[in-house]
């Protein structure tokens, strides 16, 4: 058989949920790869300059020495070096302790309802395994991580979208106005993220309750990503979980990547209810052998000392309040976020005489290639680009000449909004 042929059995053979046989061969490109190819391109034809990379999602500095020191310690160590499968118990124990210490939530049993994952990711990616049956749906907030949204479409659900607007704060409306009794009765997961990726807002105690209360009344199962739950800026941190009656309905998944800086660690957990986290460990125990134990130990580490978030949040609200400064300088509508490290804003609709802007992609192209600030577009609700505070910078004279090069490369241009 010639290698065209086989190529040509191979292609046959890819499951419908990824395109059958015309897997591979679509001609969108996903949005960051085009942000890939625009920075490229930018460098190539602007030699010297230095691109400004507001773009990136994860932390710009290594874990804090405390977390480091802990896993060379325990990566040699011989009971250390076997299977983790659902988590050891002193990393439960641990999250319990956290979430009682940073969050108020008390009462967690850490045996039944909290439970380790490699990562945020891989947890969303599961919980569609454990509820969603063919003509099921996820109702899910937009714009927003597309990963549980990916597998519920895989195993034959459906996804139902709830906008997040700016004129309600980037809150999802529950209303009948927004979902139908048809769609609340074939609806068994609710997604939320907050603080939320990409908008920057922040969960009040009043949505969490009619989240409460929606899941209750309707069967629903809610699932909040607290991915970036550390990293709230002008109050105490908001769990789910604080709120009466969450625990009956649902969990939430904390990650260490964003609040400790150990994002390529892969470590989160999942914790609320007992019924969910039991399916979620059955799942999870036919997909993988748990997070290497020594990584497990760091996290422990990390959990016992919040401190370590507090130190990054200061950074990290400097660094957006300059941001936000410096865009607002030359006409956007920029304002810091309460939650995140992600700063989102408007586009204008063009340029005073020139070119206009049909897009958020369209925006982020230009600023990219003209102006080399690299920025990830959104056009789901609206047309927003994402700012990162997670910009590389040594100090703060280094953040500060962030900032004026932002006004001075956009300082020329008069912007339309």
């Amino acid at each position: 058989m010639v290698s065209g042929e086989r190529d040509s059995y191979i292609q046959r053979l890819f499951a419908e949920r990824l395109g059958g046989a015309d897997f591979g061969k679509g001609r969108d490109i996903y949005k960051f790869e085009k942000i890939k190819r625009a920075k490229r391109r930018a460098l190539k034809e602007n030699p010297g300059i230095e691109l400004l990379d507001l773009g990136v999602g994860e932390p710009d500095e290594a874990a804090f020495p405390g977390v480091v020191e802990t896993l060379q310690r325990e990566c040699g160590r011989s009971e250390n070096r076997g299977y983790a499968d659902n988590g050891i118990e002193e990393f439960k124990d641990a999250a319990a302790r956290y979430m009682e210490r940073v969050f108020g939530v008390s009462g967690i049993d850490p045996q039944r309802e909290v439970i380790h994952a490699i990562g945020s990711k891989s947890a969303l990616a599961m919980f569609p395994a454990i509820f969603i049956n063919k003509g099921d749906s996820a109702l899910v907030t937009i714009p927003g991580y597309p990963v549980l949204c990916t597998h519920s479409k895989w195993y034959g659900g459906d996804v139902i979208y709830l906008p997040l607007k700016e004129e309600n704060d980037f809150l999802p409306d529950l209303s009948l106005d927004s979902i139908s009794e048809e769609e609340r009765r074939r609806t068994k997961l609710l997604y939320i993220n907050y603080p939320n990726n990409p908008t920057g807002a922040t969960a009040t105690v009043d949505f969490y309750k009619k989240v409460v209360k929606f899941a209750k009344e309707n069967n629903i199962i809610v699932v909040q990503d607290a991915a970036y739950a550390g990293l709230t800026f002008n109050e105490k941190p908001l769990s789910f979980l604080s709120i009466p009656g969450a625990k009956d309905v649902g969990v939430e998944i904390h990650s260490l990547s964003k609040a400790f800086n150990m994002t390529g660690w892969r470590l989160a957990f999942v914790v609320g209810n007992e019924l969910i986290i039991n399916g979620f460990g059955y799942v999870k125990d036919n997909c993988d052998s748990g997070q290497f134990i020594a990584i497990q130990k760091a996290g422990i580490y990390a959990l016992d000392h919040h401190e370590i978030t507090e130190e990054i949040k200061v950074k990290y609200k400097r660094r957006l309040k300059l941001l936000a400064e410096s865009l607002s300088s030359v006409g956007f509508n920029a304002k810091p976020p309460n939650g995140s490290f992600y700063l989102y804003v408007k586009i204008p609709r063009g340029i005073k005489g020139g070119r206009s802007f049909e897009s958020a992609e369209d925006f982020s192209q230009y600023l990219i290639i003209e102006k080399l600030i690299s920025t990830v577009p959104w056009d789901d609700v609206g047309h927003f680009v994402r700012f990162s505070a997670t910009f590389e910078a040594r100090d703060e004279e280094e953040e500060r000449h962030i900032g004026r090069e932002i006004r001075k490369r956009l300082g020329d241009v008069e912007f339309e909004f």
